[in-house]
């Protein structure tokens, strides 16, 4: 099945605000629930991700400016917008900053998380 594909927008030289990102992005490999108004939740994949915005794997047909929910793992829920579209991944324009450094903590190790969830530690 064919699918529409826009290239990112270019850093420089666009009228775009979109396209004028800045501050550094962290790559990873991370699974994140989307919701879009009229569909169903979905998973992705985050591949890279800022205090701004992030990459994600998504290979549905979805429009620029369609706004969305994502809830990323160690920060929650996040609205924001498709910035852009590129075949089988999505830019998202998030509307407020979030630290992207509290997707990458560990989780499971907390004294409320059930027994079932934390690492089974051997001892000697």
């Amino acid at each position: 099945m064919d699918q529409l594909s826009f290239d990112p927008p270019a850093a420089s030289g666009s009228d775009d605000p979109s396209g004028q990102r800045s501050g550094a992005r962290d790559s990873l490999m991370l699974s994140a629930t989307l919701r879009i108004a009229g569909r169903s939740d979905v998973t992705v994949r985050i591949r890279n991700l800022s205090a701004g915005g992030l990459m994600a794997e998504y290979a549905e047909l979805v429009h620029r400016g369609t706004a969305l929910e994502i809830e990323v793992r160690g920060i929650g829920w996040v609205g924001g917008a498709v910035a852009w579209v590129a075949e089988g991944r999505i830019g998202v324009a998030f509307d407020r900053a979030i630290d992207p450094m509290a997707a990458r903590k560990p989780v499971g190790r907390g004294a409320s998380t059930p027994v079932y969830a934390k690492p089974v530690l051997l001892r000697r």
